[in-house]
């Protein structure tokens, strides 16, 4: 729950910006934080410097961050290191550079470009925003960075197979159809050229948008193929949000590097990071002169914020929050089917505890609503006026709650959904 300034309490639909994974006011974190400050609130990360939150935050995340073992592909090693940021832009940033530093490193120095995909969001940075596949981002810092492309997602509800099948017999699923164009983005551009695809398990600010299951067994394969490193942004979908800890474990797949942040700290201090597959680790650790990675910050590591993150994964783990997610995930879903009689509700769809609901036009032909007639906007008010806030990609609203939800909760929340959609819409 949020309280603003009269005193009237909101359902946080979306966990502050799908952050807050543990609740408001957990004196636990305030705890950890009062603690480490009266312990060294401060001390450089900078080239050999650490602390001991920061050592025992990567230890822990070595043991849950697609760790080594049996059902592996062959010769995974599991992330090698880890390097602390203080938000997800830093992270996305940090991680193309090091895409760009890799294939330098390996005497390929024209392996620059970065593929981003059509309704992914990274972040505001520069960076980022460029491989952001949203356009509203774009138009006023324009022209973004050089060397960036958008190829097409795999969105289920809007996925085209008449305009991207090979040809009536295509045999292909939609999953690996919508793999397929990132392949071909590669060829065309020359896999000589290309660095790294980076890409959220589950779009999540574009709309939460859930690929088919044989999408990323089939993008690994296709990076593996060209030799391109496969970056998974896992700062929505870290720590629990789908179920397991990171969101790709479903998939049985492994990427070259991962970005993290917003749970891993409920919110409570920024904290981000970039996790490396063991090879680079090892490259980082080794690598000297002018072939030094060179990328640090003044807050990098910083120990209040990796204490509170170590207490965060303490009460994950405590408090079977998981477990707890997934459960809260099918309730909240099975509750949103219901409004799948309003015959403007397109689609619902989800996976662990995050789901959205998209307004439709047409149902039968699933025409969007002009952008001039602002639906999801005027739904977004209507429920914030009923006591729910939450965030939408244009007529697509997003939920996703805390882990502790309570069952009432997200029934209250499909209720007031559901009543600011007719009111909108006239259902």
């Amino acid at each position: 729950m949020l309280i603003d300034h009269d005193g009237r309490e909101y359902l946080d639909a979306l966990a502050g910006l799908w952050n807050v994974i543990l609740g408001h006011g957990r004196q636990e974190l305030a705890d950890a934080a009062q603690q480490q400050m009266s312990t060294l609130a401060y001390a450089s990360g900078y080239t050999g410097s650490t602390t001991v939150p920061a050592i025992e935050l990567g230890e822990r995340l070595q043991q849950i961050c697609y760790p080594a073992g049996e059902g592996r592909s062959p010769g995974w090693k599991g992330m090698g290191g880890f390097y602390f940021a203080t938000s997800g832009a830093e992270a996305v940033d940090a991680a193309v550079k090091t895409a760009r530093w890799w294939w330098k490193l390996q005497g390929k120095p024209d392996k620059t470009t970065v593929i981003g995909r059509r309704y992914g969001y990274h972040g505001t940075g520069f960076v980022a925003m460029s491989a952001t596949g949203l356009p509203a981002y774009w138009p006023m810092f324009e022209p973004r960075m050089a060397g960036v492309e958008i190829a097409e997602s795999p969105y289920p509800y809007r996925f085209d197979r008449a305009v991207h099948a090979r040809g009536p017999d295509d045999p292909r699923t939609d999953g690996e159809m919508a793999a397929d164009l990132v392949e071909a983005m590669i060829e065309h551009l020359g896999a000589d050229r290309v660095a790294c695809v980076v890409a959220e398990p589950v779009q999540g600010a574009g709309g939460v948008i859930v690929p088919p299951n044989d999408y990323w067994p089939r993008l690994r394969a296709i990076c593996d193929r060209h030799h391109v490193l496969l970056v998974a942004d896992e700062i929505i979908t870290g720590f629990g949000r789908t179920g397991p800890w990171f969101a790709l474990e479903r998939w049985g797949v492994e990427p070259d590097l991962v970005c993290f942040a917003k749970g891993i700290t409920s919110g409570y201090l920024p904290l981000a990071g970039v996790g490396f597959r063991h090879e680079l680790a090892e490259a980082i650790r080794s690598a000297e002169g002018r072939e030094t990675w060179m990328h640090a910050a003044t807050y990098s590591g910083h120990p209040v914020a990796c204490a509170v993150a170590n207490t965060t994964l303490d009460l994950i783990e405590r408090e079977g929050l998981r477990d707890r997610a997934a459960a809260a995930g099918e309730h909240l879903r099975r509750q949103l089917g219901s409004l799948t009689s309003l015959s403007h509700v397109g689609e619902v769809r989800g996976l662990g505890l995050m789901a959205a609901v998209e307004l439709v036009a047409d149902r039968s032909t699933r025409e969007e609503f002009p952008a001039a007639e602002r639906i999801g906007p005027r739904v977004h008010a209507a429920t914030q006026a009923r006591g729910m806030f939450s965030r939408l990609r244009g007529d697509v609203y997003n939920l996703a709650p805390c882990y502790p939800v309570e069952t009432e909760q997200l029934d209250r929340m499909v209720d007031i959904l559901g009543e600011s959609i007719r009111e909108v819409t006239g259902a």
